[in-house]
C-alpha cells in the first residue's frame, strides 16, 4: 500500500494513498497540553487512542452518526475517508471542568441542567479562539444548515457516549470533536475520540482518567490511559 504522507500534528499523522477517498491515519505516543506549549511522551499512547477511537466511532457508527472511520489497519493505523475539516472546535460539555469553571466561577465538578456547546476556531497559532454561531456563519466557515447538523450530530454523539462511558463505570464529563465534508458535501464525524480529546472521571471517585493527568502533573497517565482501554475494550 503506497502512502505519501501529508501532515503531522501533535499526535497523529495523516497519509494519502493511491486511492482518492481514503487516507491512513497514524497515532503517535506524542502527548501536549496548552497548544503544544507543553509537550511530551506516553509510551503505547497511539495503539490506545486508535483502538479506542476505532470502537467508539463503530459504536456511533451503528447508531446513526456518520464518521470517517473504515477499518484499523494495525495498532496505530486506520483507514479513514477522505474530508475536508471544517475549521471548527466543537465542544460539548456535561460538567464544569477546566475553562468553563474558570470563566464563569464554577467550582469543577458542578452539575449542570443541560449539556453546553461551544465553538472553537481551529487556528493552534490564535490559541483556537472560542466563537459563536454568528462568527461561524459571517466567516463562511459553515452554512446555517451545516451548522444545524453538525451541532444535532454532537448532541447526538455526547447522549450516546455519555450513556455507554456510564456503564463502563466512566463519566464523560466533556468532549472534542470536528466534522469534515466528503468530495460529495456530505457532513461527518472526524478526527478522533481518545482520552486526548474526552475528560473522564471514574463515575465512583471521581479520578482523572484522561489527558489533564498530563496537563496538571497529576502523574500515572499512562496507568489512567490503560485503565480506560481495558474498561473499554479490555
Amino acid at each position: 500500500m503506497e502512502k505519501q504522507m501529508l501532515y503531522e500534528g501533535k499526535a497523529k499523522k495523516l497519509f494519502a494513498l493511491n486511492t482518492p477517498d481514503e487516507y491512513i491515519m497514524s497515532f503517535k505516543d506524542d502527548i501536549s497540553a496548552f497548544n503544544g506549549l507543553k509537550k511530551g511522551v506516553i509510551s503505547g499512547k497511539g495503539i490506545i487512542n486508535n483502538k479506542i477511537s476505532g470502537h467508539l466511532m463503530q459504536i456511533l457508527e451503528g447508531n446513526g452518526v456518520p464518521t470517517h472511520f473504515i477499518k484499523e489497519l494495525s495498532n496505530r493505523d486506520s483507514l479513514v475517508r477522505k474530508v475536508d475539516i471544517i475549521p471548527l472546535e466543537v465542544l460539548v460539555r456535561n460538567v464544569a471542568a477546566s475553562s468553563l469553571s474558570k470563566r464563569l466561577g464554577l467550582p469543577e465538578g458542578a452539575k449542570m441542567r443541560q449539556p453546553v456547546i461551544e465553538f472553537c476556531y481551529k487556528k493552534d497559532e490564535l490559541g483556537d479562539p472560542m466563537i459563536n454561531e454568528y462568527h461561524i456563519l459571517a466567516m463562511g466557515f459553515a452554512t446555517k444548515e451545516e451548522l444545524d447538523l453538525i451541532i444535532e450530530y454532537a448532541q447526538k454523539i455526547n447522549q450516546i457516549l455519555k450513556e455507554y462511558f456510564l456503564s463502563k463505570k466512566i463519566k464523560l464529563i466533556d468532549i472534542k470533536l470536528e466534522f469534515g465534508r466528503t468530495a460529495d458535501g456530505k457532513i461527518i464525524l472526524a478526527d478522533e475520540i481518545s482520552p486526548d480529546t474526552c475528560r473522564l472521571w471514574d463515575s465512583i471517585t471521581n479520578e482523572k482518567l484522561d489527558r489533564d493527568r498530563f496537563r496538571r502533573d497529576l502523574g500515572n497517565v499512562e496507568e489512567a490511559y490503560n485503565e480506560i482501554f481495558d474498561r473499554l475494550l479490555g
